[in-house]
């Protein structure tokens, strides 16, 4: 629920009652949360709850446990579920708030309502008790709020939003990228921390950065020690509260002003021009299943806010224990009204979704053909220029890569691209034809013959569709990706067996780091063809912080742990590697100047087509099983240049050479090599082209 006219409700609020030797009246119904309205002390307090029979709210000073006032809601303040009231002569910065909310005890029916319990508000735009990363300064469970001030002035910020296939996205953790001693920046591990980067970002070349979760989550969840590490939940997909942002992510104390460091950082990237992508987790919650805590949900309505079964337990289809009812209308709502929230306060440009195929199951775990609430936040007009991007797969079994519900809005990471490409860039050749297809946008998966097939039944986004990517938080880094054949995941505590083992990696013939130069060179190499084809592919390119300078989480592939030298970024590489980051940013550099690359221009003059895929010899498109190497020519006119603009990659993945021949180009124009992975260096090209071993070839039609 939007907050439609607060002032003109404001205006109307006066004492009326007295309840526990506080004024207040009924307050502001269609405003979830509590709002600070600027007068006498008054602050508004509204919560819903459908099976509750009485709701306290309770006030505590800073960080103590009992409260210091229980003001029980008048049962008139109810209106329908929705109970509000505005509390008169508080000082929000001397209390915090929670709620205690009494009803039916019924496990079986999925009532787990109990006076007993303290209750976060579900709207909470601050939870106190996190702000140290790594120490818990209230018990288990127990979070209190409080009330913030959204009085940021954003001046007169304007910035351009960027089209999905335009999009360079960074993944990166906000603690690890700046968490090592070597990042050279004032405030480690911070919103703050990350903004000294800018000006590595800005020169490396990306455009966008998506963070992994940042709302409020409790990184001292499921604490354990193991060989003396302390081991926590890193990563952060637990949420607490979906409107905070995380206390312990900000260097400077903020108190009733929480959001400003997190506000200053999306400013400075976006006059830096890069976009902000934040991965939300919507699917579970910090609660886990029946041996969980009872942080606000459970207690507000068990039975709506998750999936259960029958006999009133909690659906899995997470893996972490419950599953939020994303579509019922009350959470549907909830969800919407969050990232109105993160829109409109703090200018966010986009929403990767975990999970994101439990947002289209119904309440009984079933997929649903036409999800209301995928369809309400493809059509929602606030988030209109927003990137909505899915990660089309849950932990039940559902994979939707190419079929999730689109309505034309909707993009995908492309699972598909990098379970291929990783196993042709290795060296499984047989693999070139789904890898021609990935290359050049998965048309099979995302197109409008695709979708006339039934594949994505609700609209198309063509190319914009496909986030590709490589590597990602989960998983191997690229690094790890050429040095390790297997997972080494003990030092998580599980005996190896937690993190996926389809990683279709290949250890360049030795486990581990080599002091063999030959098999480093060669690692260097795949991971520099790596980073070429996936800046030379249709799509969204996407790679995590760290592969651009080959950063190692030493054959870890599931470091949600590892808050610790696995997990934080080692700085050092960046001088050790320093060809690997200098080529990923001028790989980078040269898809953004090539904008036939990247989408569809206006018919080449020559004649060439858009695209076009090459079995080794001209407009030979039959990669077979058989094809070792194959190369795409990307074409079209640019007005900018007023000319034809014609790329060509060149990939040959096996291990000896492979001689190619390349188009004939019209009149005036020659094949320049603009960079090849195998030591080649820039100029003219031959027309016939002997590829290198594992290699890697872009070149460019040039005049003479």
């Amino acid at each position: 629920m939007a907050n439609y006219n607060i002032q003109q409700d404001i205006d109307m609020l006066q004492p009326r009652d007295s309840v526990a030797g506080y004024a207040v009246c009924p307050g502001l119904y269609e405003s979830y949360g509590a709002h600070a309205l600027g007068y006498g002390g008054a602050v508004s307090f509204t919560i819903h709850s459908n099976g509750a029979s009485a709701v306290e709210l309770l006030l505590f000073r800073r960080l103590e446990k009992e409260p210091y006032a229980v003001i029980p809601f008048p049962e008139n303040y109810r209106i329908g579920d929705v109970w509000s009231m505005v509390v008169f002569g508080l000082d929000i910065t001397q209390f915090e708030y929670a709620y205690r909310v009494d009803g039916p005890w019924d496990p079986k029916k999925g009532l787990l309502f109990d006076k007993n319990h303290v209750l976060l508000d579900i709207y909470a735009k601050a939870v106190t008790g996190q702000k140290v990363w790594g120490e818990r300064q209230s018990e288990e469970g127990v979070y209190h709020a409080r009330v913030v001030r959204h009085a940021y002035d954003w001046g007169d910020h304007s910035y351009q939003r960027l089209n999905m296939e335009d999009l360079i996205i960074y993944e990166l953790h906000v603690r690890g990228f700046t968490m090592g001693a070597n990042a050279g920046v004032s405030a480690p591990g911070t919103f703050e921390g990350l903004r000294e980067k800018i000006p590595y970002l800005k020169w490396l070349g990306v455009t966008a950065v998506e963070m992994m979760p940042i709302f409020e989550f409790d990184e001292m969840q499921d604490l354990r020690n193991h060989e003396g590490k302390r081991l926590m939940d890193y990563w952060g997909y637990n949420t607490v509260s979906y409107f905070a942002p995380n206390a312990s992510y900000t260097f400077r104390e903020e108190y009733n002003r929480e959001g400003s460091e997190l506000r200053e950082l999306i400013r400075s990237l976006h006059e830096a021009g890069i976009m902000v992508i934040l991965d939300v987790v919507f699917n579970h919650t910090a609660e886990g299943n029946e041996n969980g805590s009872f942080i606000n949900f459970k207690g507000f309505d068990n039975n709506i806010y998750y999936m259960l079964t029958p006999e009133g337990d909690y659906y899995n289809f997470s893996g972490c224990g419950n599953t939020v009812n994303c579509n019922h209308p009350v959470v549907q709502e909830m969800i919407v009204e969050c990232l109105h929230h993160w829109v409109t306060n703090y200018h966010i440009d986009g929403f990767r979704f975990d999970l994101a195929s439990i947002l289209g199951r119904n309440e009984d775990g079933s997929p649903m053909q036409y999800p209301p609430l995928l369809q309400r936040l493809a059509k929602d007009p606030l988030l209109a220029d927003v990137k909505l991007i899915a990660e089309a797969w849950d932990a039940g079994g559902l994979y939707q890569v190419g079929s999730f519900p689109a309505w034309n809005r909707w993009a995908e990471w492309n699972g598909k691209y990098r379970d291929d490409m990783r196993s042709f860039l290795k060296g499984d050749y047989w693999v070139a034809p789904e890898a021609s297809r990935r290359m050049i946008g998965s048309p099979d998966l995302y197109s409008k013959e695709s979708s006339e097939q039934g594949r994505s039944p609700h609209g198309y986004l063509g190319y914009n569709s496909s986030v590709n990517f490589l590597t990602c938080h989960d998983g191997f880094t690229l690094y790890d990706l050429y040095t390790y054949n297997e997972k080494h995941n003990e030092v998580n505590g599980w005996n190896n067996t937690d993190g996926t083992n389809d990683n279709r990696s290949w250890n360049c013939g030795c486990e581990g780091p080599s002091l063999d130069p030959e098999v480093e060179a060669l690692r260097i190499r795949m991971m520099k063809n790596a980073m070429a084809v996936l800046m030379m592919s249709r799509g969204t390119p996407m790679f995590p912080a760290g592969d651009e300078f080959a950063n190692t989480q030493f054959g870890n592939n599931n470091g949600y742990c590892q808050d610790n030298e696995i997990s934080w970024l080692n700085w050092n590489y960046c001088d050790r590697n320093r060809s690997m980051l200098e080529f990923t940013r001028d790989v980078i550099a040269f898809r953004k100047q090539h904008e036939c690359v990247r989408r569809d221009l206006r018919s080449a003059r020559c004649g060439f087509p858009n695209i076009s895929v090459h079995a080794g010899t001209p407009w030979n498109a039959l990669v077979t099983k058989e094809t070792k190497a194959f190369y795409i020519v990307y074409a079209g006119y640019d007005e900018r240049l007023e000319m034809d603009d014609i790329v060509c990659v060149c990939v040959n993945v096996y291990w000896e050479s492979v001689d190619i021949t390349l188009p004939d180009l019209p009149d005036g124009r020659s094949w320049h090599l603009y960079l090849s992975t195998g030591g080649e260096e820039r100029g003219m090209a031959w027309k016939r082209v002997a590829m290198r071993p594992r290699s890697v070839a872009i070149l460019t039609a040039e005049r003479y």
